[in-house]
């Protein structure tokens, strides 16, 4: 199937996200893959902020402090592998569309997210998968349609498998959480491999190399780390983590701020740039607004600093007069 490139406006759709983030991380030594930071934040982390904008986040593993608020979900028995987890995480979700994320893609952004739902949503597809640099599909990088999704559950676990042809029933999805029945986990579905679950799936695809790295070695961890330091990164990493811990989430345009900062350095002196910065944000804070808040007081102090500037420039001349 060829690669979709999704039209129109991708944030249209509610949407719930399930994390995968257990395992047992064999090529990391058993470490906790989800906990190892990259640019300062836990990978997991890193992934929540990415699909933020969902209705419900479900994270399939023991809980353990997190940056943001989810459901915590446990599969049956602990440690039963992908599709075993996905359907304990499902359980908890009501939208009609559901993105996997799998927590050790330290560079999934929102817009990859949204890409995959718009995708979905304009193809009709069962699910749009995120492919890797070499082609391969990355169903742990995905969007898909919860009722689908629940369907080819139910069949692996009546043991039908990929093969089989007859249609379960399936209850209409719930509107509330609380209206969630209380079904058992179900399993029988422990480590069954998710290529089972995606076989019968009609699936479109997007392509992002970058959002499809995943650290599942020291050396991908490396790499990674490296990635976020180079020069044409480490400024957007740097903002999305002091965001992340600070508890930020308004986008800002970097370019106006650090704009600011130039003209305050160079035409008032150069401690006066951090301060400056400091006080837009205080500013825009105080009157409650959002980016246009914080992009008319840096015009101000912009404008401000530009005076000083032709102040002391008017005043090196011997005589303007």
């Amino acid at each position: 199937m060829t690669e979709y490139e999704p039209p129109g406006d991708p944030d249209a759709e509610v949407y719930d996200a399930v994390v995968l983030a257990g395992g047992t991380a064999r090529r990391l030594g058993g470490a906790d893959k989800p906990g190892v930071r990259v640019g300062g934040r836990a990978l997991l982390d890193r992934v929540l902020a990415a699909c933020a904008g969902a209705a419900t986040t479900v994270v399939v593993a023991d809980p353990r402090p997190i940056a943001r608020p989810v459901l915590w979900a446990r599969e049956e028995p602990p440690g039963g592998g992908p599709v075993a987890a996905l359907d304990a995480g499902l359980r908890h979700t009501t939208a009609g569309y559901v993105v996997v994320l799998s927590a050790d893609l330290p560079f999934l952004e929102a817009g990859t997210v949204r890409r995959l739902l718009a995708a979905l949503r304009a193809s009709g597809a069962d699910g749009a998968v995120l492919t890797d640099p070499e082609g391969r599909d990355q169903p742990l990088v995905a969007a898909y349609r919860s009722a689908t999704l629940r369907r080819e559950l139910a069949r692996l676990a009546a043991g039908q498998g990929s093969s089989g042809t007859s249609e379960l029933p399936h209850a209409p999805e719930p509107r509330d959480p609380s209206d969630l029945p209380a079904r058992p986990l179900r399993p029988g579905l422990a480590g069954l491999p998710l290529r089972r679950l995606v076989a019968r799936l009609g699936l479109t695809r997007i392509s992002d190399p970058v959002a499809s790295f995943d650290c599942d070695t020291w050396d991908a961890i490396a790499a990674a780390r490296s990635r976020i330091r180079e020069h044409g990164h480490v400024l957007n990493e740097w903002i999305s983590a002091v965001k992340d811990e600070l508890g930020i989430d308004l986008d800002v345009d970097t370019g106006v701020l650090l704009d600011l900062a130039r003209d305050a350095a160079h035409g008032v002196a150069r401690p006066a740039a951090p301060l400056t910065t400091f006080l837009v944000g205080y500013a825009a804070a105080q009157a409650q607004g959002g980016p246009e808040a914080v992009a008319e007081a840096a015009r101000k102090a912009a404008a401000l600093a530009l005076r000083w500037a032709d102040e002391e420039a008017a005043e090196a001349k011997p005589d303007a007069g």
